[in-house]
Parts: C-alpha cells; sequence; structure tokens
C-alpha cells in the first residue's frame, strides 16, 4: 500500500492515538468532522497497521476498534457488490447470521417468560445450534482464502485482528452449544437465563464484528484485488464449501469467472503444483523430513522413487530404482503385493492397510493408489510408519513443552 495521504495520515494517527489514551469519543467527532469530513477504510487500516509496527498491540487495536468506528462510522461509505461476488456471499451470512441471534435472543426471552420449552420452541433452538455450527465455514473461508490474498498485498493487521474477533466468537458459540446440551442437568430458569446472556453476547459482538468487516475490511479487499484474484477467490469458496444457511442467490456465477484469462505465469526453476511450488532440494529435504517411509511404483510397477528418512525402517537401496516391485519382494508374499497392485489398477480398492510387530515397535505399513483426476491410475505409494509412540498418546496437549 502506498503513503497516498501525507499529512493526513499523521492527523488521522494523532486522533487515534488521543482514542486509545482514553479521551472521549465525542469530542474527537466532532474535531473529525472539522478537519476530515470523510475517510475511507484503507486509511483506518493503514494508519492501524501503523501504529502496531509502533507497538501498539494489536489486542489493544482490536479491543478499541468498536470506539474507531464509534467515531469514524458516519464517514464510511456502504460498497455493494455483485451478486455472485465472495464478499457478496460473505455479507448475505452475515445477515443471516445476525437474523438469526436477534430471532434467538426473542425466542429465548419469550420461552423465559412462559416458563417453559414447547416441541417448536426446542426444535428452533436446535436448528439455530446448527446454523452455528455450519457458520465455521464461513469463518473458515475469510481466514484460509480471503486474509492470505489481503496479506499478498501488504494489509496484514486487519486481517489479523479480525482472526482475533473470530477466535473470541468461536468459544461463545462453543458455550451456547455446550449449554444447549446441559438441558435437564440444569433448573429451567437458571438453564434459560444463562442462555439468554449467551445469546445477547453471541448477537451483540456478532453485530460488531460484521459492521468492522462489512465497512473496512471489505471494501479494502475490493479496492486491493484484482478481478483474477477475485475469481480464484470464490474458486477457493467452492472448495471449502457453504454453509446451510447461505442464500441460493449468492452463490449466482460471477462476471469476471467467465473472463479469467490465462493464470499468471509461475517462477521458473521450480517444480509447480496446482498449491504451490518447491524448489528440487526443497522438495527433497521435505520428503526426506517426514517422519514416514515413502516408496512410489509408477503404473508399470517399477518402482522410481522412495524417501531418505533419518531413521528408515525397511532398507531401500538405489539399486531398487527401475526394479519391478514383485521382485522386491519374498516369493511367499508376491501374490499378496500383486493382488495389491491389481485391485488398485482396476479402480476396485485405494488402499490397503498392515501393522505388524518389528521387536518392540508397532508398523503401520500402507499402501495407496495413486489416481490422475480422471481417475485414471497412476502408480502406487507404499507409506510405512513406526506408530509405537503414537498408539500410546492420550488426552490433549496445546502447549509447548520445550
Amino acid at each position: 500500500m502506498s503513503e497516498y495521504f501525507g499529512g493526513r495520515k499523521g492527523l488521522l494517527k494523532q486522533l487515534i492515538k488521543r482514542l486509545h489514551q482514553g479521551e472521549d469519543p465525542e469530542s474527537i467527532k466532532e474535531e473529525f468532522k472539522k478537519v476530515f469530513g470523510s475517510v475511507s477504510p484503507t486509511e483506518i487500516a493503514m494508519v492501524e497497521e501503523e501504529l502496531i509496527n509502533e507497538g501498539l498491540p494489536r489486542e489493544e487495536v482490536q479491543r478499541l476498534c468498536d470506539v474507531h468506528l464509534q467515531v469514524f462510522r458516519e464517514s464510511l461509505k456502504e460498497t455493494r457488490y455483485e451478486k455472485g461476488h465472495p464478499v457478496f456471499i460473505l455479507q448475505e451470512e452475515h445477515r443471516v447470521l445476525l437474523q438469526l441471534a436477534e430471532n434467538l435472543v426473542k425466542e429465548l426471552g419469550d420461552i423465559g417468560d412462559l416458563g417453559k420449552l414447547s416441541e417448536e420452541a426446542e426444535k428452533r433452538l436446535e436448528e439455530a445450534a446448527h446454523h452455528f455450527k455450519e457458520s465455521e465455514k464461513h469463518y473458515l473461508r475469510e481466514e484460509n482464502v480471503l486474509f492470505p490474498y489481503l496479506e499478498k498485498h501488504g494489509i496484514k493487521e486487519p486481517p489479523a485482528i479480525m482472526w482475533m474477533e473470530h477466535d473470541k466468537i468461536r468459544p461463545l458459540k462453543k458455550e451456547f452449544l455446550d449449554l444447549l446440551e446441559e438441558k435437564g442437568s440444569l433448573n429451567f430458569p437458571e438453564w434459560i437465563s444463562r442462555l439468554g446472556k449467551i445469546a445477547k453476547s453471541i448477537q451483540e459482538t456478532l453485530n460488531s464484528h460484521f459492521y468492522k468487516e462489512n465497512n473496512i475490511l471489505f471494501p479494502m479487499a475490493q479496492k486491493e484485488l484484482t478481478p483474477l484474484e477475485w475469481a480464484d477467490v470464490r474458486a477457493q469458496f467452492e472448495e471449502i464449501e457453504y454453509c446451510c444457511f447461505t442464500p441460493q442467490v449468492s452463490l449466482e456465477p460471477m462476471e469476471e469467472e467467465k473472463e479469467r484469462g490465462e493464470a499468471p505465469s509461475v517462477e521458473r526453476g521450480l517444480i509447480n503444483f496446482e498449491t504451490g511450488s518447491f524448489t528440487l532440494e526443497e522438495l527433497e529435504c521435505a520428503l526426506n523430513t517426514l517422519p514416514v517411509d515413502i516408496t512410489f511404483v509408477d503404473k508399470e510397477d517399477q518402482v522410481r522413487y522412495f524417501s531418505q528418512s533419518k531413521d528408515r525402517i525397511f532398507t531401500r537401496t538405489k539399486a531398487v530404482i527401475g526394479r519391478k516391485v514383485q521382485n522386491c519382494h519374498p516369493q511367499k508374499s508376491v501374490h499378496i503385493v500383486e493382488k495389491i497392485v491389481e485391485e488398485f489398477k482396476k479402480g476396485a480398492k485405494d488402499h490397503a492397510d498392515f501393522w505388524i510387530h518389528m521387536g518392540e515397535r508397532m508398523v503401520y505399513i500402507r499402501y495407496f493408489a495413486v489416481r490422475d483426476k480422471e481417475g485414471k491410475y497412476l502408480g502406487t505409494l507404499e507409506v510405512t510408519q513406526d506408530i509405537t509412540d503414537i498408539m500410546k498418546i492420550e488426552g490433549e496437549r496445546r502447549l509447548l513443552d520445550w
């Protein structure tokens, strides 16, 4: 992003600093109107990003985002998007989720007044719970598709702050879902009261969060991303899939997608895949770093590759490259190898699993049919792993222990 508003940016930064220092938002709002009149989402984001780079904690910026919006709200202009545009989809989901949260708060209030839970009301609560679970796809699409594209354009802090807010929404949803499961274990008035409070928190949090995305993050993205990038964003949205409540009108084809043209050329000297690239050295070292032994046998049954992991389980030498896989096994087990390969080639099976003891260690041996996008057989991948220590895992480990 370029520094295209010079002294204006400095003045805006001073206003935001004063907000963070606790000055009354109303007085700053009046000063803001006199000095600026209006401000763009990109200007706000650039200033906040600079403040974070200068040492202001990201958590502090996130905490006071609502105060910023209170000051800048009137100057922000609504941006409209064509049907099928990724942002149009996200905004339509915002609309549905906000309506759901509003209806939920009212529903729980009515149930509390009645002092009982009808069968119809219980079904509506279960439906709300289902939608909250499904809404995870909404956040995953933003975090794994939209945010990375913004970062490629140098917009890093606004997505990071929005992700922080996602991580505050998730525990609220979980608390609601867990509490819903506790029906019957608490006395009814307490249960409904707690559900009502958490539903109200969800409603208020979503309302604030969605406003920031709709009026700051999304317009900024619209300004920065190219039509080809938006088409790619939409295609990757399709991979993650949509929520059960995503309105079908949102999913109309994008006009840009009809005119995608050629994708940008890839950097030379790399091994390029659909999902990224490696140098030859990076790829070889990555495969050798995996905690598994890998062997690839091509469609002609010839051994083409094996990894050289640090603690290889079965011996492999370079002399086996080009050798028929049937010749790599003792006669007593060749018929098993041939059966696996035969079934893979026919398309009848896609994998075969075995596990054996080697001394005190448990070894897991898996064979996978490798196919192209049309399902054509390309070869077989053997993956061998020592799972002795994995089988001992219990509970959870969420903290780094070194």
